[in-house]
């Protein structure tokens, strides 16, 4: 279905203090990856092996956001973003992920952070975004405990230089996606294939959360979050195996990364079994009370029973190994993106209900922390309807109780995209790679003013 639906009659209004934002990580923008001491990252090993980046590229360069920063906070003056959302490099600033700072690497942040404040945009610090620096993972990464630690360590360091003018902290993005893709399937860096013994790393990463927390607390941060990636999960079909399926699914992508922060408990007795240290202590610090909860949505999954004859599937450009539990189904009956995922906004409003019900006044305020599509093209009317269609349904939740504060477009520019390398376009911002010309498309120009109907 390619159809893009009309998007002319007006977004419902949302509050007028809703924050407003885009979204971008370092490993993916900013390049520069050898200058001012920076050290190497995980995704820069990743990215040497052969075969591990769809169109072997890497992101020595990327958008070179490193040295045009100030056209990109120009950008976002125009776009009339409330906030933008990036990540601090751990490598740039801790080049061996322990022990000395990196001065020269904590200069960007602050450099870019004073740009933003005088162009009037909020800064909003993802403190790792899966850049892993390789020192470290070469000791074991995220599977090993003292790795929460270094990160801890890290975290107090940017609070130190930046927490004057940096009121919004976030801590981690998608600690599910680096333990599935990264550790358990290795189709993300570092590449490891350990399947369930890849467990370790989420248990570690929630812990560096809640070590995290306490340091940004000890700074005198009082608004901190994390993003998690969530999305519903539709058994493929009402059969036993199918709706089991799904449930460890559900299980292990949204409840394993969201029930120890707002719970205080694992999902289940036989899964925190499985992990590592004293996880009951481990717990108490890991629910250390957030001031909001960010929610990276793009799409649901349909999951159902291993296929027969255990042949490995496919997930929105992801194969998955014929040993797993569960098989995602494909969701047919929807547009889809250029990656390929089915395009279903009111999977947002279901999302965003169910954590209500689950978690009730344990659930802290809710900010959207991306929410994007791929599409080629600088007229990209499908990226209009996608969130304009999103935007809606987001109302929806709010307009049914659920305490939504803000919402970040995936992503401000076109970037390197991961194990896809350059073959996926996100950004409100085409990005001529070979000259670096930013040319905003037609969805920077609707969403900038989308933005000035909604603030009057």
């Amino acid at each position: 279905m390619t159809t893009v639906p009309d998007v002319s009659t007006p977004l419902p209004p949302f509050p007028a203090d809703f924050l407003w934002g885009v979204s971008a990580s370092a490993q993916q923008t900013e390049g520069a990856v050898d200058e001012d001491g920076r050290g190497r990252s995980s995704w820069d090993a990743f990215s040497e092996r052969p075969g591990r980046i769809k169109d072997g590229s890497d992101s020595r360069v990327a958008t070179d956001h490193y040295h045009r920063y100030r056209e990109d906070v120009a950008l976002l003056r125009e776009l009339g973003a409330g906030a933008f959302r990036f990540s601090v490099a751990w490598p740039r600033v801790v080049p061996d992920g322990d022990g000395a700072v990196n001065a020269r690497g904590l200069d960007f942040y602050d450099r870019l952070v004073d740009a933003l404040l005088a162009a009037g945009v909020t800064p909003v610090p993802t403190l790792f975004h899966w850049d892993t620096p390789q020192a470290l993972e070469e000791r074991g990464g995220w599977l090993r405990r003292e790795t929460a630690g270094h990160f801890a360590a890290y975290a107090d360091a940017v609070a130190a230089r930046l927490g004057d003018r940096v009121d919004r902290w976030i801590t981690l993005n998608e600690p599910a996606e680096l333990t599935l893709l990264g550790y358990g399937i290795g189709q993300h860096a570092p590449g490891r294939q350990l399947l369930f013994d890849a467990l370790p790393a989420a248990h570690h990463q929630l812990l560096g959360h809640g070590l995290a927390v306490q340091a940004l607390r000890a700074r005198g941060a009082t608004d901190i979050g994390i993003a998690n990636s969530h999305g519903p999960t539709w058994p493929a079909s009402g059969s036993a195996a199918d709706t089991g399926a799904a449930d460890l699914y559900d299980l292990l992508l949204n409840r394993l990364f969201a029930d120890p922060l707002l719970l205080g408990r694992y999902p289940d007795d036989d899964l925190a079994a499985l992990l590592p240290g004293p996880v009951a202590e481990d717990l108490k610090v890991i629910a250390q009370p957030l001031d909001w909860y960010g929610v990276n949505y793009y799409q649901p999954t349909r999951v159902g029973a291993p296929l027969p004859g255990g042949a490995p599937t496919d997930f929105g450009g992801i194969a998955l190994p014929p040993e797993l539990p569960f098989a995602p189904r494909e969701i047919g009956g929807y547009p889809r993106t250029g990656f390929g995922w089915p395009v279903v906004p009111a999977a947002l409003t279901e999302l965003l209900l169910s954590f209500r019900d689950r978690y009730g006044d344990r659930l802290p305020p809710v900010i959207i922390t991306e929410n994007g599509c791929a599409y080629d093209g600088i007229d990209d009317r499908e990226r209009i309807a996608f969130l304009d269609g999103h935007l809606r349904a987001l109302h929806a939740a709010m307009a049914a109780g659920v305490d939504v504060r803000g919402y970040f477009v995936w992503s401000l520019t076109d970037n390197f995209e991961w194990a896809e390398g350059y073959t996926q376009r996100f950004g409100l911002v085409h990005i001529d790679y070979p000259t670096q010309v930013r040319t905003p498309k037609a969805s920077f120009r609707w969403l900038r003013d989308a933005w000035r109907a909604q603030r009057g």
